[in-house]
Parts: structure tokens; sequence; C-alpha cells
């Protein structure tokens, strides 16, 4: 089976999340999008850029901010809004459920 991946969100008619991502590679998806529990909560353009805001949120994680352990997002695709050719908390959040 293929490790999760980061998929996008689309509010495209006939989007489907579930059927997107097991079409990719078999496995569910959970939105980890603002306003979810997993939302990054730096802000492009208040926080920094696209990259920065992502390097401020693997930092709050890695001081393991109460109630938020990524290991409850263990093999599952993570979607978000960020256009998949940048960096997003998503990547993070993959990285650390994964580990």
């Amino acid at each position: 089976m293929s490790p999760p991946v980061r998929l996008q969100l689309s509010r495209r008619r006939g989007f489907d999340l579930q059927a997107a991502s097991r079409d990719r590679n078999a496995l569910a998806a959970r939105v980890v999008a603002r306003p979810s529990r997993w939302g990054n909560p730096f802000r492009i353009g208040v926080h920094g850029d696209r990259a920065e805001c992502v390097a401020l949120f693997a930092a709050w994680m890695a001081s393991a901010p109460p109630g938020l352990d990524p290991t409850a997002l263990r093999g599952f695709n993570l979607a978000c809004w960020c256009s998949l050719d940048g960096p997003c908390h998503a990547d993070v959040l993959l990285a650390l459920a994964n580990a």
C-alpha cells in the first residue's frame, strides 16, 4: 500500500473527497483545513508568507499543543485548501503522523 499523501480540497461541483482519496491510493481522507482542529492557526499575510506560516506551524506542533496528537491522523490522506505546488501545514502533519 502506498503512503498517505496531501490532497487539495475543491468546491467543484461533484467533488467527492473520499472517492478522490481512494482513487489516489485506496486510503480514506481527513480534512485538516481551517476551521478543523488541525487547521493552521498562522495566517498568510498576517504571520508571514506561506513558507513562514508552515514553519511556524511546525514549531508550534513540536511544542505538543494540548489535545493535538498527530498520530490520530496516521494512515489517512490529509486534505487542505492549499495548492499542491507549495508547502502546506498538512505536509507537517503527514510527517508527524506517519513517522
